[in-house]
């Protein structure tokens, strides 16, 4: 379509409305800096007015940030039609840009706010004017719009008829409930604008029927000249559509141009992943953590003869990479590409061994990484491709109620015996906090830990096995990830952190 789209991303106002959530001040602005300097986005919505105490700061830290920086035509705040309120609370932030919540179903304007359409225009229109008065510019939310055109278009078109004369920047249609399919999305949104050929509209889709991402498409074949998003697709219920699946979408189905860094996507989706609690699903496009790792052998066969299993979604877009994944249905091609980023080359006979070993750790559930390769060859080949440079000798954990955690750890490194005994929030990180002093003495850093995941089979049974699998940072290089498997989670943990030793030691 060649046009440019709008990006408006309101993770942090409506996205913050996902049970569970809640952004501190620090992580708001934060996340504001990220979404307009790093991604780079249009207009983000940071908040809704008179919420908390909380809101409030947080509001004033991110607006006195953005005037300093020019970003303040570009923070919108939810604000009420409550008279001079919400205006109000808006003047003490110091925030400029309105988006007003009005009712745009006839059922919310009856049932919820007991007064005619008649009566909420007026009311609407009052604050209109305060905002206009006040230098305050103005978007309007039609709540509920998805439902007020399926049951009551003539009550919706009378508002829009009203708010065309008055001093409104946008109108934002969103499908509050999530109920919308394309076909509706698209003859809903190309109606308002040709009988309002003079306003401008956005789409804000919620994803209820898992339909959001096709009703965006739809909105923008209709010819809105916005889309409101969340980051990994925070929202209410079932959420909002996703910032990074409007990107792939827009660009390469409607070849919209679009101001986002595609390459700041994942980084910026995994900085919000780690405040907000809640988990990208694996397999979630262009941010899961799998989505361009490669399972079957046949693939990876493929891909070593021309790329036969690639799309144009690729990973290097998207500052990311292809990988292999290793498992029960992982072929000598999977395990020969991971081998080849280890520097690591098997004769035939010794490879089809390995991936003999590589398939029955899948059997068994088993997550096995690219860093256990090494570990496998040693076990089934008798070959030591990574020297044990680091050995635990004995370590203590010790747990009690209302006190921390201590742990006394004796190590080996490359024949030397060192011992701490420090404190921690639980037992492995005490155990990481008494091996930090030991390599701190030596003059050495640590990788940073990432990220941590427990996988235990479920069933209730207190002696069951669990993977940690432990995923590193160390400077510039590429995370790595290590695992260990025990019955006693600290105990796993610590069995991934000696192989992310050893990994570090025989670099």
């Amino acid at each position: 379509m060649g046009r440019k789209i709008e990006i408006m991303d309101t993770t942090l106002r409506d996205g913050e409305q996902t049970s569970g959530v809640s952004f501190t001040d620090q992580e708001k602005l934060k996340i504001a800096r990220l979404l307009l300097e790093e991604l780079k986005v249009d207009r983000i919505e940071i908040a809704s007015a008179h919420v908390s105490e909380g809101e409030f700061t947080a509001v004033q830290k991110i607006m006195d940030w953005a005037k300093e920086k020019g970003y303040i035509d570009q923070i919108e705040i939810l604000g009420f039609v409550d008279g001079d309120r919400s205006l109000n609370w808006m003047q003490e932030t110091g925030a400029r840009v309105l988006n007003l919540l009005t009712k745009g179903s006839e059922r919310h304007c009856i049932q919820q706010l007991r007064k005619t359409k008649e009566e909420h225009l007026a009311d609407i229109l009052d604050v209109l004017t305060r905002a206009d008065k006040l230098g305050i510019r103005t978007n309007v939310y039609l709540e509920d719009w998805s439902n007020g055109m399926r049951t009551s278009p003539e009550y919706v078109y009378f508002l829009l008829d009203g708010l065309s004369k008055a001093p409104v920047h946008r109108i934002l249609l969103p499908d509050t409930l999530g109920i919308l399919n394309p076909d509706e999305t698209f003859t809903y949104c190309a109606d308002v604008q040709q009988r309002f050929p003079q306003l401008s509209f956005d789409f804000h889709a919620h994803n209820d029927y898992d339909l959001a991402t096709a009703n965006v498409m739809a909105a923008v074949k209709a010819g809105v000249a916005g889309i409101h998003v969340t980051l990994n697709g925070l929202g209410e219920r079932a959420g909002n559509v996703s910032l990074s699946s409007v990107v792939g979408v827009l660009k390469d189905h409607l070849h919209c141009e679009v101001s986002v860094d595609e390459k700041k996507l994942y980084s910026v989706s995994k900085l919000v992943e780690s405040y907000s609690g809640v988990r990208i699903p694996t397999n979630k496009p262009i941010i899961g953590e799998f989505v361009f790792t490669q399972t079957s052998g046949i693939h990876a066969d493929g891909d070593q003869k021309g790329n036969l299993y690639h799309n144009d979604l690729s990973p290097e877009r998207f500052n990311r990479k292809h990988s292999y994944a290793l498992g029960k249905m992982a072929g000598k091609s999977s395990i020969r590409k991971n081998l080849e980023e280890l520097g690591i080359e098997l004769d035939p006979e010794s490879m089809r061994l390995v991936t003999k070993a590589v398939n029955e750790l899948g059997d068994r559930k088993e997550v096995v990484t690219q860093e256990d390769l090494p570990y496998i060859i040693a076990d089934v080949l008798d070959k030591q491709t990574l020297a044990q440079r680091v050995r635990i000798k004995n370590y203590a954990l010790s747990v009690a109620a209302g006190l921390r955690s201590v742990a006394t750890l004796s190590i080996e490194i490359d024949n030397k015996t060192y011992e701490r005994t420090a404190d921690g929030d639980g037992q492995y990180d005490a155990f990481m906090s008494a091996l930090r002093q030991i390599y701190q003495s030596l003059g050495k850093n640590l990788p940073r830990l990432t990220d941590y995941v427990v996988t235990i089979p479920p069933g209730g049974k207190t002696d069951a096995l669990c993977q940690t699998t432990i995923t590193w940072q160390q400077d510039e290089l590429r995370p790595f990830k290590t695992s260990g498997l025990d019955s006693d989670q600290a105990i796993a943990a610590i069995k991934a952190t000696i192989k992310m030793l050893n990994l570090i030691e025989n670099q």
